[in-house]
């Protein structure tokens, strides 16, 4: 059986980077990691063949080539990948289908021969099982929730490592926390189940082998929400794992706030080799914190817990969401004014909008809010139901944080506010030649071209004089603004 595995183009979103990996001549941030680890759970004897749109076009050769044709996607994928749908099935291939998008979506592609759904480790087996016998069934769901532990290692083997900017890994599943705008515990449960730290050693020892010698994103919902096995299993492992390797791995991860109250945790993080992590921050309104459940978030200086990782030496990404019922037209300045005195450089500013399964969609719902569904796409200006602020007033306000917090001249004054907060990390990945190409490109595209020239090598004289070690930092974080400057068009004024 050839079974050719297939990953939608996303569209250029804040968290794609499209614009920022053109200054290291990349062609996505990560590697499908789902259908990596899908792929080792298909039966030895088939032959498997992956191809991310995202890195490489799919050609007419290679669905010839196919007998079986897997797609997993997200939400945000969607329009890609219902042009996929069709162009596969015209070309009268067997598709399967799995991963969030279709999970909550299954109804919504009639063209997909069979849906594998929640977690593979559960589902798959079934369907892989049936499909032999030839009496396979269409949908394949599952209420249980995989022993990760059982869980195999991605077949890297199947990837092209040199067009990612990033690798990933999984060590978790789960979040003991219950927002209501969010489906992480709707899909995976609010007991978080982890890898045993051997697994993951072996998974980063697989990337090693093959070459790689880059940055590694731990994908876990909420990296901590199993501080006991961190502390104890996970870390110290990695820690071992980083000697072992010369110490030049950066991880980073995602965590709730709940992580700057534990100083020996975000130490061990450090040493660990984690310079970076995103938080949900979502709002500054004590109320709207309250409204969605965000309970790990109330009741605190969350400014002063930002400053105290960005202290630790962990690089604070933040999302912020606007568009709750508790907010009143004064959020707008009161989110700009958080992101700036926070030092928070990379902040994802979105509407809020009800995903499939969420608590917040079934309220809404009964509610009679519901205008449609989510693009899944955190920044693209869209909502789905209808707000209690008026909605011009929402968008425009909305729109205003962003072209705001993104004006190259706050933009590189929060780069100057991390910077000095910021504990140079432990772990330091060498110097590459993409590296220096970024530094050269930025020269021109940012400081001889971009409108931003001034406050460019302002950044860069005041990080020579100042904190001289962190110049490579301070260079990304520049390439970064130009991608979401590019990603949100209103800043420029051109939406």
């Amino acid at each position: 059986m050839n079974a050719l595995l297939l990953y939608p183009e996303f569209p250029a979103t804040f968290w794609s980077f499209t614009h920022a990996l053109k200054f290291i001549h990349k062609r996505a941030s990560l590697p499908p990691l789902g259908l990596l680890t899908v792929a080792a759970l298909m039966p030895r004897s088939w032959n498997l063949r992956l191809i991310d749109l995202n890195v490489r076009r799919l050609s007419d050769a290679d669905l010839a080539w196919a007998d079986l044709v897997c797609i997993g996607a997200m939400i945000a994928q969607r329009t890609s990948a219902e042009r996929l749908v069709a162009r596969v099935r015209a070309a009268g291939k067997t598709i399967v289908a799995g991963g969030p998008l279709f999970t909550s979506a299954a109804g919504e592609f009639p063209g997909v021969d069979h849906f594998v759904l929640n977690e593979a480790e559960v589902t798959l087996p079934e369907f892989l099982d049936d499909f032999a016998r030839g009496r396979a069934r269409r949908i394949y769901r599952t209420t249980r929730f995989a022993d990760l532990r059982a869980s195999p290692a991605p077949q890297w083997e199947l990837a092209e490592l040199n067009r990612y900017a990033s690798m990933s890994v999984q060590f978790s599943r789960g979040c003991p926390f219950d927002c209501e705008f969010c489906d992480v515990t709707a899909k995976f449960g609010h007991l978080p189940r982890t890898k045993a730290a051997a697994q993951i050693v072996g998974e980063l020892d697989g990337l090693y082998d093959r070459g790689w010698r880059g940055q590694v994103f731990f994908v876990d919902d909420n990296l901590i929400g199993n501080k006991r096995v961190l502390k104890t299993e996970l870390l110290p492992a990695l820690i071992a794992w980083q000697w072992r390797r010369g110490g030049r791995f950066p991880f980073f991860t995602e965590a709730s706030i709940n992580l700057a109250d534990d100083a020996e945790l975000m130490g061990m993080m450090r040493e660990a080799g984690f310079d970076g992590v995103f938080v949900g921050i979502e709002t500054p309104d004590a109320g709207s914190l309250v409204e969605c459940n965000k309970r790990q978030n109330q009741g605190r200086d969350l400014v002063a817990d930002v400053k105290r990782m960005q202290r630790a030496g962990l690089q604070v990404q933040g999302g912020f969401i606007v568009g709750f019922d508790h907010d009143t037209p004064n959020i707008f300045q009161r989110q700009v004014e958080f992101i700036q005195q926070s030092g928070i450089v990379t902040a994802m500013v979105g509407l809020l909008n009800a995903l499939p399964d969420t608590k917040l969609h079934a309220r809404l719902q009964r509610e009679g809010r519901l205008l449609g569904r989510s693009s899944g796409d955190n920044v693209d200006g869209t909502i789905n139901f209808v707000p209690r602020l008026p909605t011009v007033e929402l968008m425009e306000g909305y729109k205003d944080i962003l072209r705001r917090i993104y004006a190259p001249r706050a933009y590189y004054q929060r780069v100057r506010t991390l910077l000095r907060e910021y504990r140079r990390p432990r772990v330091t990945a060498r110097l590459s030649w993409r590296q220096m190409l970024a530094l050269a490109l930025s020269s021109v595209r940012l400081g001889i071209i971009g409108r931003e020239r001034f406050e460019y090598w302002r950044l860069l004289g005041w990080t020579l004089l100042h904190r001289p070690a962190l110049l490579q930092l301070a260079v990304t974080l520049a390439i970064y603004g130009h991608h979401f400057r590019k990603c949100c068009v209103w800043v420029d004024g051109r939406g």
